[in-house]
């Protein structure tokens, strides 16, 4: 497999496919929706958390991640194939957390307490739209098919190198009491 891997030409997946887009072009409106504004969270999100400066450009950026992520929850509804209960799965959830913290973090900025602004966005950021985002990488889903050409087991891959990064950085204590204690916020500086 390796060898194969090594020979396969560029902007191929690990089949030896031409990678393509097809799956998400042909995909339904809501989900080509989801797509895109997941990748407006993912590649905009640390602009406005990281910059030094909180000016117009801050406020601006972090409106628009701010609807992006939006974007990604709400149109995460009408996404079922991973139901669990129903139509629902453990990421609906998720969805239902992201505007809880979308709300929390807003309010929090407008009233001024910018520690909790913070600490919330950069919170669902790392946690929330990453935890979601190495879910795509489960056995049939339509990026586990672009990027490894329906190999479940690099997804598989994948999703344990994701997790271990996101439980390392977890145990280094940044930003994780937010979702779980109301004031925890306060005491993260």
């Amino acid at each position: 497999m390796a060898q194969d891997i090594c020979n396969s030409k560029p902007n191929a997946n690990v089949k030896g496919y031409p990678m393509s887009l097809d799956p998400i072009l042909s995909a339904p409106v809501y989900l080509q929706i989801h797509v895109a504004s997941a990748l407006v969270a993912v590649t905009l999100g640390p602009v406005p958390m990281y910059r030094r400066r909180r000016d117009m450009v801050h406020k601006v950026l972090g409106y628009v991640w701010v609807v992006a992520m939006a974007s990604v929850a709400l149109s995460s509804f009408w996404i079922h194939s991973f139901a669990v209960i129903g139509p629902f799965s453990p990421l609906h959830g998720l969805a239902l957390l992201t505007l809880w913290s979308l709300w929390r973090g807003i309010s929090s900025a407008r009233m001024g307490d910018i520690k909790t602004h913070l600490a919330t966005f950069r919170a669902l950021y790392w946690y929330g739209l990453l935890i979601a985002g190495l879910a795509n990488f489960l056995p049939d889903r339509r990026i586990n098919e672009i990027a490894f050409g329906g190999q479940d087991q690099l997804g598989w891959v994948v999703i344990s190198l994701g997790a271990a990064a996101l439980l390392a950085r977890a145990l280094r204590g940044r930003n994780t009491q937010v979702f779980w204690d109301i004031g925890a916020a306060r005491k993260i500086s």
